[in-house]
């Protein structure tokens, strides 16, 4: 079983006297409405929070506290949203790429290495390294999950308050029975996107 994230990669980027190093992490790309996100995050080496994981692991409240924590310890940090209409102009490949692309781009320090969850990082102008399952790997991957998982879960909350028969409150644009009820019933929002089956089929 693994022990979680830690901060090894990082850590031996900062011994090498490259930093900072950014983690970058994006959410959302299975909704059938809402953006996507992402987040970037350079954390202190010298105050990291305690009680990290791939936020896919931790309950809402763990991830909120979490994230609270992270706010309050980390060097920088930035969140970017792409629209739905973006992702049905440029794919939601396209669309993840992109709002990870602007998320580094609005963090406070330009950061001298990135570390990207998956297998595929954005063109970025500093190093970058991908990697598969990294926001179980390293420390500032994970801390960026959870940024990014709880900012876009805070914004469906509250435009779920706006369209209340899609249940967005609780499904974060998720394909969940109510959603699908609603837009069989009622039709798509603004929200969603058109590009997504079973969308695009409608």
């Amino acid at each position: 079983m693994s022990a979680g994230p830690d901060f090894r990669i990082e850590g031996r980027l900062f011994r090498q006297g490259v930093w900072p190093v950014a983690g970058v992490d994006e959410v959302g790309r299975g909704p059938l409405a809402g953006p996507v996100a992402a987040a970037a995050v350079i954390l202190d080496p010298k105050r990291l929070p305690r009680g990290l994981d791939d936020s896919k692991a931790l309950t809402q409240k763990e991830r909120e506290d979490a994230f609270e924590r992270i706010m309050k310890k980390a060097l920088a940090v930035s969140v970017s949203f792409v629209t739905p209409a973006e992702i049905d102009a440029m794919n939601i490949r396209q669309a993840s790429l992109a709002a990870m692309t602007r998320a580094i781009a609005g963090l406070s320090r330009a950061p001298a290495y990135v570390l990207v969850d998956g297998s595929d990082p954005p063109r970025l102008s500093c190093p970058c390294r991908a990697i598969v399952k990294g926001d179980a790997a390293a420390l500032s991957i994970a801390a960026a999950s959870i940024v990014a998982k709880v900012a876009r879960d805070a914004m469906m909350r509250r435009l779920g308050a706006h369209f209340p028969p899609y249940g967005f409150e609780t499904n974060v644009g998720y394909a969940a029975p109510r959603h699908l009820d609603a837009l069989r019933e009622i039709g798509p929002t603004p929200l969603h996107r058109m590009s997504f089956s079973p969308l695009r089929e409608g």
